[in-house]
């Protein structure tokens, strides 16, 4: 991809390609479409913790044979790390970025669907906790240090940027944004929203959309392809 933004990440894995371009078929089944986006969402997650986090010092422990050793966590500590995803498909990335993780982290859930003419996201869910203290609200809690968006598809970059946007918002201070597949033009959106804040990891990028706002060649409508609601 020319011109490609310095915060924008495309996987270069040839096992990673190889199962995108599994996932691509229209014979894939439902099983299989979500076992695939669990596998992509792994190595991409990888990648971009592998980037995005550093090692700790987590105290002392004792191994079997009574030897010590320096217990090893990350940074930002999982405590002040949330993953997001955006509902629904989302949901589907959101058991291999907690596994990769040391030790639970808060899932914050943002859902938005994409208005049939205009294409734009229209925000319908937002679970994200309050964390200006209130009379109503004295416990509000703290925004994350990192927040980890999670999304299949990332098209013509508007869903993505309006969850970086509610995020930045909510005053996280970094974002790393996970997805399956992208195209050029969803990838500079995203990347662009919040340059400074924002990492963008992708498994693949595609040039553009169709009319229908579809990636081409893409994988179709993937929250129905996970959920087997085609047709509806």
């Amino acid at each position: 991809m020319a011109n490609l933004p310095k915060n924008a990440h495309i996987s270069t894995h040839p096992c990673l390609q190889a199962k995108l371009s599994q996932l691509r078929s229209a014979s894939t089944n439902s099983k299989d479409v979500q076992t695939l986006v669990h596998e992509i969402a792994l190595m991409v997650g990888y990648e971009a913790l592998a980037s995005g986090l550093t090692a700790a010092d987590d105290g002392k422990d004792e191994s079997p044979l009574g030897y010590g050793y320096t217990r090893a966590t990350v940074s930002p500590a999982p405590s002040s790390i949330c993953i997001v995803p955006i509902l629904r498909s989302g949901l589907s990335m959101v058991s291999a970025l907690s596994s990769l993780l040391p030790t639970p982290v808060s899932i914050h859930h943002l859902g938005m669907y994409r208005e049939k003419s205009t294409l734009q996201p229209v925000e319908y869910y937002n679970n994200l906790p309050y964390h200006k203290s209130t009379a109503t609200n004295p416990n509000a809690s703290s925004p994350s240090e990192l927040a980890i968006i999670v999304d299949p598809i990332i098209a013509t970059g508007a869903t993505a940027c309006a969850a970086i946007d509610s995020l930045k918002d909510w005053g996280v201070k970094k974002i790393i944004v996970c997805a399956v597949l992208a195209t050029e033009e969803g990838l500079a959106a995203a990347c662009g929203e919040w340059a400074e804040g924002v990492e963008v990891w992708v498994g693949g990028c595609d040039k553009d959309v169709d009319e229908r706002g579809m990636i081409k060649p893409g994988l179709g409508d993937i929250g129905d392809r996970l959920y087997l609601t085609i047709g509806k």
